[in-house]
């Protein structure tokens, strides 16, 4: 074993810089068994509070800061079909639908695929208005708003994967 004699007098070993060490690595690995065990739970449940809420804002007229931007991409989603409230509303239902599942567990799957079906419309406006939405100096407020739902996207997939490892019932 070598010692090495450090500035205080003291002799240091590597037996004993081994065995912090060792601690500082025994106390990593619970911490890393704390985040892989709550980690993606708590991931779930905070996408799901956020598309919940989101979502009942969209029931209420005059609270979503996006109501004419989902009106307007429902138009063309649907050639003009929905519109209005009507297009608000259903996004509302799909929005808290889908927060209700993430947040609860219950139904993930279903909401799983209600929320991929969701992105497609929020990420529509992208490419339906983007002539509005892209400015000289770059994406407007609205298209930021927009393009930050991509770290929900990822969200979205880590809960998926998890979600995906148990077989179907």
């Amino acid at each position: 074993m070598s010692s090495t004699t450090i500035g205080t007098g003291h002799v240091s070993t590597a037996a004993g810089y081994n065995s912090i060490l060792d601690r500082a690595n025994s106390a990593q690995a619970v911490v890393q068994r704390f985040l892989a065990s709550a980690g993606v739970p708590a991931l779930r449940v905070s996408l799901g509070l956020v598309f919940l809420v989101f979502g009942a804002l969209k029931f209420f007229p005059g609270l979503s800061p996006v109501e004419a931007l989902v009106s307007r991409t429902w138009n063309v989603l649907s050639f003009g079909i929905v519109d209005g409230y009507a297009a608000l509303a259903l996004t509302a239902t799909l929005e808290v639908f889908v927060g209700v599942a993430l947040v609860t567990g219950l139904l993930l799957r279903i909401g799983l695929l209600a929320l991929a079906v969701t992105f497609v419309g929020v990420f529509s406006p992208l490419v339906f208005f983007a002539g509005e939405l892209f400015a000289a100096a770059g994406p407007t407020l609205t298209a930021q708003y927009i393009l930050k739902d991509v770290v929900l996207v990822a969200a979205a997939m880590v809960i998926a994967a998890k979600a995906f490892t148990r077989p179907i019932r």
